[in-house]
Order: C-alpha cells, then structure tokens, then sequence
C-alpha cells in the first residue's frame, strides 16, 4: 500500500524551474519516492506512479492519495482501474487520509518539506541526496532502515567508506555472497518483527492523540477562523503573514469532525474542512 501526497510551491528550482515535490510512501517498509516536478498536473502524477511505483516495485494493492484534481481525475482512475489497483481517496473529515499509517506519512512529509526548504533553490538538485539518506536511516516505527527492508541488506553508506567500517575493511567476496544468501532465506522474520513494531507505534500514537488531542466542536451559524495552508498563504508577506483567513460560517455539519464552511458576502467552499483547522472568530 502506498500514500502519495504533495509539497510546494518550494523556492524555485535550478533544475528547470522546479516548484513543486511529489512524494510517494510505502506504508511497510517506509520507502520514499519523490520527485521534483515544474508543474502538477495529471498526466504527470499519473506518470509518476508509473515510473516510480509500477515499473519499479510492482503493482500494489491500494494506493491512498488526498482528493485534490491531481489525482481525483478520469486520467488517475482509469490507470488504477487498468491495473486493479484500489484506489482510495482523503475523507473530507481527515485530510491527511484514512488510517493511522497516515500519520507516519504525515512525519515522512514534513521532515522531507523542512530539509528541502534548507536547500532553498538548489532542493531539486539535492532531492536524490535526500532521498539517499532517508531510506538508509532507520524508522522509529520499525527500528529498520526502509532500504534493507525493501531490498533484504543493508546499503553500504559513504560514511562507512570514509571511516573504513569493519564491513568495508574485511570485505570478502565468498562470505558477502554467503550473508546475502543467508539475508534471503531470512526475509519473513525480519519483515514479521518490522511489522510487530509498526503496529505497536501506531498504537502508542493513537494512544498519544487521543489523550492529548481536543476535539473542536462547532455549530451552525458560528463564526470561524480557517487556518491558511501553506499553498494559499501570501509568500510575498514573508513570516508577517497571517496564519488565519477570516472569517467563514459554518454552513454544514458533515460528520466525523468535518464542516461546509461558507463565505459571509456568499459562496460557499466547495470542499468539507477538518475541524482541527477551524477555530472560533470573535469580532
């Protein structure tokens, strides 16, 4: 099962002018796939999947993105229905999508989003360096690198050969086949102890969320502040911007924490908002 979601707009890239990131997670072994796009449209989110999934690790079984035009599109469900692949869409009431493995994509898109934006203009070029990094480092969730849960043994990172590790130093090539061989016979083991530890993170988080977290109940006719997303905010405000748009009227109780929120001169807001990026407005 994989997530896809977006970043952007990041600092115009040097490669081509590269303003927006596609990532892709794993939901098992944590593998990332990204990719540096000009701009986002479906052709090339569908192309994406493509190249980097299909043709890469096969097809899977269901693929989770959020609802935007991006995905939510004739030209994206006809390839999933193509290669039978369940294809399942944000709940208005999360979106973030459905599950708790979500919310590990919502870390793996955040920590890319903040070491990309450390790049500023050169974060395209940097992107597979990134990339590198993550998938050899290993996940709080499965206390495994994503790269030797995906492959069965461990990369072999610049840091060893620098350093000369014993790895590298006694390498010897009858026992690296012997190691590997035996890393093959041995993959289910690891995979069940991964599997073990991710369920168990998922639910220490939930347990986290729901002891920590206050759910933010509204009426019809209330007043509300709607938080600004990073794609709509004002870049040219720099940090002076507002973190809130207002203010908007709860229209609608859709349920599961979601409301229809409606402009006050009219026009309502095509979309469901979570509650927790809404809060009340107090003239």
């Amino acid at each position: 099962m994989w997530g896809l979601d977006l970043i952007g707009p990041m600092p115009m890239g040097t490669r081509g002018g590269a303003k927006h990131d596609i990532v892709a997670v794993d939901y098992f072994t944590k593998w990332v796939e990204a990719e540096a796009l000009i701009h986002i449209t479906k052709a090339n989110t569908t192309n994406f999947v493509k190249k980097n999934i299909l043709y890469r690790f096969g097809i899977p079984s269901i693929i989770i993105t959020d609802n935007g035009t991006q995905f939510d599109n004739n030209k994206f469900r006809e390839m999933c229905e193509e290669y039978k692949i369940a294809n399942y869409y944000a709940s208005p009431a999360h979106p973030q999508t459905n599950g708790q493995t979500e919310a590990v994509n919502k870390v793996i898109k955040h920590t890319l989003k903040a070491k990309l934006e450390a790049k500023k203009g050169s974060w395209a070029d940097k992107l597979p360096e990134i990339l590198w990094a993550y998938r050899t480092t290993v996940r709080s969730s499965t206390r495994e690198t994503p790269f030797a849960l995906a492959f069965r043994t461990e990369a072999v990172i610049p840091a060893e050969t620098t350093f000369t590790s014993p790895r590298v130093q006694l390498y010897n090539p009858e026992y690296n086949v012997n190691m590997l061989q035996q890393n093959l016979d041995e993959p289910e083991e690891v995979r069940d102890r991964a599997q073990a530890r991710n369920m168990a993170y998922q639910q220490r988080a939930a347990r986290y969320y729901n002891s920590h977290v206050r759910v933010r109940r509204f009426q019809l006719g209330d007043l509300v502040l709607r938080r600004v997303s990073p794609n709509t905010k004002d870049k040219s405000a720099g940090s002076l911007t507002d973190k809130w748009e207002k203010p908007y009227i709860i229209n609608g109780i859709t349920g599961h924490g979601a409301y229809m929120i409606a402009r006050p001169e009219g026009g309502l807001v095509p979309r469901p908002c979570n509650a927790q990026y809404l809060k009340i407005f107090y003239p």
